[in-house]
C-alpha cells in the first residue's frame, strides 16, 4: 500500500523523518547554538525578546507598552514578580469557569485552527490516524514477559540520551531478568538510577489511579523513581515523572476525571528502538511461556523466581500496598500464582517518530493540565513539529512561562536511525481525546480493526483481554462496531461457500474478582454479561445476528480460553525444616523479598516518619533473622542445594517434556502431594489480532468501548504488514504470507499447543530476548513449524479443537475449574466448585475430587497438551449475572464496557 505523507499541512514532519534536508539540520543546530545562552538549572528556558526584530515600534506596540525601557528594569524585581503570581492566579482561578463551558479548549480561534489541521491531517490517512503509513520498520515480536523484559533491559542499558515510559502501572521494584538474587542489578529502579546518574534523561507519565477502586499506587512510582538520585547527587533532576489525571478538585475541577484511564504501554530510546504492545513494566506480567503456578523451592530460596507481591493471584487475593512492594499475604506453600499470557513488540525505524509525538503530545497536555506552573516540568519541543507546526503536539507559549522549553531529540534527528530498518509496513494508530489528550476524539484503533476483520478472506485471530462490542445501535450502553464488521465478515464468507473462521481467545475471567459469587465480584459478572450479550445471548449478539442472515455462526465463529497445571513443591522435607526451625515458608518467602527488595536503591521516605523508618528497618531485620533460622535447620530435615523433586511440572503441558506420571515424589507423603496439585486460569493480557497472516495489529488496546471509542481510555496500537514473503499454505493452495503476522500467529498457536519446548531461565543465547536491530526472532523452525503453518487446514484444526476438548475435561474432572458449562445457575455454582466462605473441605484451585491417588492424578494429568480450554458458552446462562443496582446501573455501566 502506498505511503501517505503529511506533505500537504506538515512539510517540516516530512522532511524530519525522511531526513533529507540540510536546511533542516542547520536551523536545528542553530536552535541549540541559541538555547545555550539561555540553559537554567539544566532546563532550557525560552525567554522573549521585545526588541529581537529592530528598534522600530508599531504603534499598537507603542500604544501597548508606552515605556518598554521601564519594563526591562522592572524584570527582576519584587513587583514584576508579584506581577507574574498575581496572572498565575488569575488563570488558576479561571479554570473554575471552564465548569461550565465544557468545550474550553476548543472554543477559541486559535484551538479551532488547530482542530482543523489535525482534522486534515487524519483525514488524509488510513484509518483517520495522526501518522501516516511508513516502510521499513523492523518489527519484533514477544510473547510473554521473559523474553520481552529482557529485551527492555538490554535496550535500557544501551540508552544515550532520553529514555520515554508510558504506564497505566510502573513496579519500580521490578526485576527484567530471573531469578531476581542472582540478577539484582537488573531490577528496574536499579537500571533507571544508572541511566540517570550517567546523563539520560528519562520521562515517565504513568496514570494516576482512583485509589479507592485500584491499588496501583502512582505516587509511590513517582516518589520512588524521584528519589533514585537525590539533590546534591550525580543524576539529581534526570528522571521526572508526571501523574494524570489530576484528582484535585482546587486545580482541575473541570477536568476531574475518574471513570477513565491511559492504558497505554510504551518504551521509546533515544529516539531510535521503541516497545510497545500489552505489558505495563509492573508486577505480575513476568511469564514464561510453559506458565508455571509454582515458586516454592526446598533447595533454596535464593531459586525463588517472583519475590514479594510480584508472586500474586488476583482470584484469591488482589495486589494490595503495593508500595510495600515486599509484603505478601498470599503463602506460595498454599497457592499458586495467576499465570500471565501476553505480546509486545520491539521497533525501529520511521514509525518511532510517530509514538514518540503521541508521548510528546501526551507530555505537554499533561504539563498545561497540570504542570504548568510547576517550574519541575518543561514543555517538550519536538524537530519536525516546531514553528507553526507546534501546536499539533501540544506546545503553549504563555507570557510567563513555568519549566523552560527542551528541545527533543537532543541530538538531531538526522544523527537517528529513522529511515529504512526492515520490511515492516506499518502505521501508529490510537485511542485519544480531550480529557487525555487536548485534542478532538480519534479512534483509528477501532476503524482498524473494523476494516481489517471486514476485508479478511480466510481466518481472523484475535486474543484480548475482553470482548465487549456491538452489531449495531440496539445493543446500549455498548457502541464499539467490530461485532458489526465480525457479523459482516462470516455471512459474506457464508453466502460466498468460502471456508473462513474466526477464532478469540480471552481469559475465562476477565478483570480480577475473587470468587464470581460474592457481592464484591459484581463488576467483573457485569463485565462477563457484556460478553456474552455480545457473542451469543439476545437477538442483536454476533451469533444471532448471523442466524438471522441464514448462516450458521457455529461453522465460523470460536471461542477459548487458556488454563495451566502445576504441582507446588511444598516436601514432606520442607514441612520438617518449617517445624523444627519454628519458621513457615511464608515468612521466608517475606523475608528473601525484604533481602532484594529493600530500601537500598531508592529512599521514599516521603510519607515516612523517622520512628516509621525505624521500625521498618527492624522489621527487615526480624526478618532476615527469620530467614538465617529457617536455613539453619536445612541439613537436619534432609535438604541439600541438589533437588529431588521439580520446583514446578508446569512444563510438562510442553513439548520434549517428561509425562507428569514421571515426576518423583516422596513415597510417604501421597497426601502431601494431592494436597500440592493446582491449576488456574491462564490470564490473556495480549491485545493482538492476525488476519490471513499477512496484517496484524498490537497495541494496549481491549476490545470493548472503553478502549475503542477514544472518548474513554488513551491508547496505543500499530498496524503490521510485512512485506518480506513467507511461502506458505492455506487450506491446502500455495500462499504467499507476510512473514511477520505469520511467524506470530504461528509462535501463539504452538504455545498454546504446547508444541515449543518450555523456556530456560538465564538462556543468554537466545535471539528472542534481544532488542530489534540487534537479533531477529527465531521461529523456532522444525517439525512442529511446519505442522501450523496452514491455518485452515483441517488437520490443524482438528488438533486445536481436540486439544480443547481434552484439556478443559480434565481440568473439570480433576478441579472442578470454573467458569463450566454445567453452571448455568448459582444453585448450580455450590454445588459444582467450593465457596471458600463456606466449604472447608476443598480449597480454591487445588485437587475437588479426593478418591483418586497421585497416580491417578499425574496419569489424567498427562493428557494435557498446551493450555487451551473451551470458553462456557453456557455459563449462568439462566441467572442473572449482574443485577442493577448501586454499582451497576444506567450512570456506571459504561465503566464496564
Amino acid at each position: 500500500m502506498a505511503t501517505h505523507e503529511r506533505s500537504d499541512v506538515a512539510p517540516q514532519h516530512q522532511a524530519a523523518v525522511q531526513l533529507h534536508h540540510a536546511h533542516d539540520h542547520h536551523e536545528h543546530e542553530k536552535h541549540h547554538e541559541e538555547e545555550k545562552h539561555h540553559e537554567h538549572h539544566g532546563i532550557k528556558e525560552h525567554i522573549e525578546h521585545p526588541f529581537s526584530h529592530g528598534g522600530h515600534r508599531s504603534f499598537k506596540e507603542r500604544v501597548q507598552s508606552p515605556f518598554p525601557h521601564l519594563r526591562e528594569k522592572l524584570k527582576n524585581t519584587h513587583l514584576y514578580d508579584l506581577k507574574i503570581q498575581a496572572t498565575h492566579f488569575k488563570h488558576k482561578a479561571g479554570k473554575f469557569t471552564n465548569i461550565v463551558n465544557p468545550n474550553h479548549r476548543h472554543d477559541e480561534e486559535h484551538e479551532k485552527a488547530t482542530d482543523e489541521k489535525r482534522s486534515r491531517i487524519s483525514e488524509s490517512h488510513r484509518f483517520e490516524s495522526f501518522a501516516p503509513e511508513r516502510d521499513g520498520n523492523n518489527i519484533k515480536w514477544y510473547v510473554d514477559g521473559q523474553d520481552y523484559f529482557w529485551a527492555v533491559s538490554v535496550a535500557l542499558e544501551a540508552a544515550k540520551e532520553t529514555i520515554y515510559i508510558m504506564d497505566w502501572w510502573l513496579s519500580p521494584e521490578l526485576f527484567l531478568r530471573r531469578p531476581p538474587y542472582f540478577n539484582q542489578e537488573w531490577r528496574l529502579d536499579q537500571v533507571l538510577k544508572r541511566k540517570a546518574e550517567a546523563g539520560v534523561k528519562i520521562y515517565v507519565i504513568v496514570y494516576r489511579e482512583v485509589e479507592a477502586a485500584l491499588t496501583c499506587n502512582s505516587q509511590h512510582t513517582k516518589h520512588a523513581l524521584q528519589a533514585l538520585c537525590p539533590e546534591g547527587k550525580p543524576g539529581h533532576g534526570n528522571i521526572i515523572v508526571m501523574r494524570h489525571p489530576d484528582h484535585n478538585v482546587l486545580e482541575n475541577a473541570s477536568d476531574m476525571t475518574f471513570y477513565w484511564a491511559h492504558h497505554e504501554k510504551l518504551l521509546l530510546i533515544d529516539y531510535e528502538v521503541a516497545f510497545f504492545g500489552g505489558l505495563d513494566l509492573c508486577f505480575g506480567r513476568w511469564d514464561q511461556r510453559q506458565h508455571p503456578l509454582s515458586d516454592v523451592h526446598p533447595a533454596g530460596i535464593q531459586h525463588e523466581v517472583f519475590p514479594g507481591q510480584d508472586f500474586n493471584n488476583n482470584r484469591i487475593l488482589d495486589f494490595a500496598g503495593v508500595d510495600d512492594w515486599g509484603s505478601n499475604q498470599l503463602s506460595k506453600a498454599e497457592y499458586g500464582r495467576m499465570p500471565w499470557h501476553d505480546v509486545s513488540m520491539g521497533m525501529m525505524g520511521p514509525c518511532v517518530y510517530d509514538l514518540a509525538e503521541h508521548f510528546v503530545l501526551r507530555w505537554n497536555f499533561c504539563k498545561r493540565d497540570k504542570y504548568k506552573r510547576d517550574k519541575e516540568y518543561p514543555w517538550l519541543v519536538l524537530e519536525g513539529r516546531s514553528g507553526e507546526d507546534e501546536d499539533l503536539i501540544g506546545v503553549q507559549r504563555p507570557k510567563f512561562p513555568v519549566g523552560g522549553y527542551t528541545h527533543h531529540p537532543l541530538s538531531s534527528l538526522s544523527t537517528k536511525e529513522l529511515h529504512e530498518q526492515g520490511t515492516v509496513h506499518a502505521q501508529v494508530v490510537r485511542s485519544s481525546s480531550d480529557w487525555s489528550s487536548g485534542i478532538l476524539t480519534e479512534h483509528s484503533i477501532q476503524n482498524a480493526y473494523c476494516q481489517i476483520i471486514q476485508n479478511a478472506q480466510h481466518y481472523v485471530y484475535i486474543e484480548n483481554q475482553f470482548f465487549i462490542t456491538a452489531t449495531g445501535e440496539e445493543q446500549a450502553p455498548v457502541q464499539n462496531l467490530i461485532g458489526k464488521a465480525i457479523v459482516e465478515a462470516c455471512v459474506r464468507a457464508g453466502k460466498e461457500g468460502r471456508k473462513f473462521r474466526i477464532i478469540v481467545v480471552i481469559p475465562a475471567i476477565p478483570g480480577f474478582a475473587g470468587d464470581l459469587r460474592e457481592d464484591a465480584a459484581i463488576g467483573t459478572r457485569a463485565i462477563m454479561d457484556y460478553q456474552y450479550k455480545s457473542i451469543l445471548r439476545g437477538e442483536h449478539s454476533i451469533k444471532e445476528r448471523i442466524k438471522a442472515e441464514g448462516v450458521n455462526p457455529d461453522d465460523y465463529l470460536f471461542f477459548f480460553n487458556l488454563r495451566s497445571y502445576d504441582r507446588l513443591n511444598a516436601t514432606s522435607a520442607m514441612r520438617d525444616q518449617e517445624e523444627k526451625s519454628g519458621i513457615k515458608y511464608q515468612e521466608v518467602q517475606q523475608a528473601e523479598a525484604e533481602e532484594i527488595m529493600g530500601t537500598g536503591v531508592h529512599d521514599d521516605t516521603s510519607s515516612t516518619s523517622s520512628s516509621d523508618t525505624d521500625s521498618g528497618d527492624e522489621a527487615r531485620q526480624h526478618a532476615v533473622d527469620r530467614k538465617r533460622r529457617f536455613e539453619a535447620h536445612r541439613e537436619s530435615a534432609g535438604l541439600n542445594e541438589s533437588k529431588s523433586t521439580e520446583d514446578s511440572i508446569a512444563k510438562n503441558a510442553m513439548l520434549n517434556t517428561p509425562k507428569v506420571s514421571k515426576e518423583p515424589w516422596d513415597k510417604d507423603d501421597a497426601e502431601g502431594e494431592l494436597a500440592n496439585f493446582f491449576q488456574e486460569e491462564l490470564y490473556i493480557h495480549a491485545k493482538v489480532c492476525i488476519a490471513d497472516d499477512r496484517i496484524a495489529i498490537c497495541g494496549s488496546a481491549n476490545l470493548n468501548d472503553r478502549s475503542q471509542l477514544g472518548i474513554h481510555d488513551s491508547e496505543i496500537a500499530v498496524v503490521m504488514e510485512d512485506t518480506r514473503v513467507l511461502d506458505s499454505t492455506m487450506d491446502g493452495q500455495p500462499f504467499q504470507a507476510g512473514y511477520h503476522a505469520a511467524t506470530l500467529r504461528r509462535l501463539l498457536w504452538r504455545e498454546h499447543l504446547g508444541l515449543l519446548p518450555p523456556q530456560e531461565l538465564n538462556d543468554k543465547e537466545d535471539d528472542n530476548r534481544l532488542p530489534p536491530g540487534m537479533a531477529g526472532n527465531d521461529v523456532f523452525e522444525g517439525r512442529e513449524y511446519e505442522l501450523v503453518a496452514d491455518p485452515l487446514a483441517d488437520k490443524v484444526w482438528g488438533m486445536w479443537t481436540e486439544s480443547a476438548t481434552v484439556n478443559t475435561g480434565v481440568f473439570r474432572d480433576l478441579f472442578h475449574a470454573d467458569p463450566d458449562d454445567s453452571i448455568r445457575t448459582f444453585e448450580q455454582y455450590e454445588e459444582f466448585t467450593p465457596n471458600p466462605k463456606k466449604d472447608k473441605e476443598h480449597k480454591q484451585g487445588h485437587l475437588y475430587v479426593k478418591d483418586l491417588s497421585p497416580e491417578q492424578v499425574k496419569k489424567r494429568l498427562d493428557k494435557v497438551q498446551g493450555h487451551l480450554v473451551w470458553m462456557p458458552m453456557d455459563f449462568l446462562c439462566e441467572a442473572e449475572m449482574a443485577e442493577k443496582g448501586l454499582q451497576v446501573n444506567s450512570i456506571t455501566e459504561s465503566v464496564y464496557t
